[in-house]
């Protein structure tokens, strides 16, 4: 019995050294080593190692990350108070720095996160953050990646996701908007009309020149009034006019003198 016992303490003795020796790190993780409290180094993915009770192992995902940014209220360089949220993606690429350099990495890059979009905001007019916002992107991720690269964090975007106006700001810039639409509306009619009376004047100038023209436009009001029955049009026709309208038959010429004395 006594023996029997003491093979279940070594098979478990040996079990628990199996288990805190060999550790298995996936594809995406890299596990951190320390040796009696000094770093060795970072190993994986697959089977690492480790001396029992000697070595300590810390895993980090090496995976992107997203960071959601709550909305932060800020003054921007105009006087205009926002509510901006954003979202951040970054990814360690050197797990060592970001085990020894920093307690936590990711609170830590929230923070500089938090603070560096207040911070541009506060340099930033409104105009450019509602129709720059590329560029204000920009600048966040350059601050934030910089600040946290000392970590080994890579910061690869950083997007403004949503722009919270006072209610007072957005009345104010929807009278901006409708009176911008109603100067384009009136720019484009009076162009409308310019262009318009180049044609007329054109147009005279050809008439002007051609009595032909004028005859020819008569008659094709004419027809056009022809085609309206409800009503009694009287239309003032020239005599040139009536001359060619006799000339082509359209209009009863009135007999001579002499023939309607003979007739009565």
């Amino acid at each position: 019995m006594g023996s029997l016992l003491v093979i279940a303490l070594i098979v478990l003795a040996t079990f628990l050294v199996i288990t805190t020796a060999i550790k298995i790190t996936q594809e995406y993780e890299r596990g951190v080593v320390f040796r009696l409290g000094r770093l060795v180094k970072a190993k994986g993915p697959g089977l690492v190692f480790l001396i029992p009770f000697i070595d300590r192992m810390v895993r980090v995902d090496l995976r992107t990350i997203t960071l959601d940014i709550p909305s932060q209220e800020a003054i921007t360089r105009d006087n205009v108070t926002v509510k901006v949220n954003a979202v951040a993606y970054f990814r360690v690429v050197d797990p060592e720095r970001a085990i020894v350099a920093v307690e936590d990495y990711a609170r830590a890059t929230y923070q500089i996160a938090q603070t560096s979009l207040r911070s541009v905001l506060g340099q930033s007019d409104l105009d450019d953050l509602l129709m720059r916002r590329d560029v204000i992107n920009q600048q966040l991720q350059h601050i934030i990646d910089e600040q946290t690269e000392p970590w080994g964090i890579k910061v690869s975007i950083v997007e403004v996701k949503d722009v919270e106006l006072p209610d007072s700001l957005k009345r104010a810039m929807a009278i901006q908007a409708e009176a911008e639409r109603n100067k384009r509306a009136k720019i484009i009619h009076a162009e409308g009309e310019f262009v318009a009376s180049q044609q007329l004047t054109k147009a005279a100038e050809v008439i002007a020149t051609q009595p032909g023209a004028m005859q020819l436009r008569y008659l094709q009001t004419l027809l056009e009034i022809a085609a309206e029955k409800n009503s009694t049009i009287v239309f003032p026709i020239p005599m040139n006019l009536i001359g060619v309208l006799e000339r082509l038959g359209t209009v009863p010429v009135p007999p001579p003198a002499e023939e309607k004395e003979q007739a009565e």
